[in-house]
C-alpha cells in the first residue's frame, strides 16, 4: 500500500478538481435548460453516436464513451429514441444485440446544443485561463486517466 500521508496541496487539488467539476457540468446544465435544449447527459450520448458514423455503438460501448457517468443507458437511449434522435438496429451479429445509431434530428439537436455548451465552455473555463494554461492541464489531466 502506498504511504497514506497527504500533504494540504494535494487534499486541496483533490478537492478543487471535484467542486471545479461538478460547477462546470452545473454551468452547463443551466445554460441547455435555458435555451429550452436537452440536458448535458443527451448532447454526450449523441455526440459519440455522431462521432461513431454509420457502425453506430452498442449501448455498453455508448456507455464506455460517455464523459458523464450515466448508470441507466437504456432509459436515456429510450429517451433518445422517442425524441426522435436515435433509432436501434439489431447488431448484423448478434441477434440479441443491439446497435444505436444517431439520426438525422439527432445530428440536428447536437449542433443546436453544442452552440450554447460551446459558449458555457468560453465563460466558464477558456477564457479563464491563460495562454497555454488549457494545454498544461489537459496533459496533467490525461496522466490521471
Amino acid at each position: 500500500m502506498a504511504d497514506e500521508k497527504l500533504d494540504e496541496t494535494e487534499i486541496a487539488a483533490w478537492a478543487r478538481l471535484l467542486k471545479v467539476s461538478a460547477k462546470l457540468v452545473a454551468a452547463a446544465e443551466a445554460d441547455l435548460k435555458a435555451a429550452g435544449l436537452p440536458p448535458l447527459a443527451w448532447y454526450d450520448a449523441l455526440l459519440e453516436l455522431h462521432r461513431a458514423g454509420r457502425d453506430g455503438l452498442r449501448p455498453g460501448d455508448l456507455q464506455a464513451e460517455m464523459l458523464l457517468p450515466q448508470y441507466n443507458v437504456s432509459r436515456l437511449v429510450d429517451r433518445l429514441e422517442a425524441a426522435g434522435y436515435v433509432e436501434r438496429y439489431a447488431h448484423p451479429e448478434d441477434g440479441r444485440g443491439q446497435v444505436l445509431m444517431i439520426t438525422a434530428d439527432g445530428v440536428a439537436i447536437t449542433r443546436r446544443m453544442w452552440r450554447t455548451y460551446r459558449r458555457t465552455i468560453a465563460r466558464e473555463f477558456t477564457t479563464r485561463l491563460a495562454d497555454g494554461e488549457a494545454r498544461r492541464l489537459a496533459r496533467t489531466l490525461g496522466r490521471l486517466m
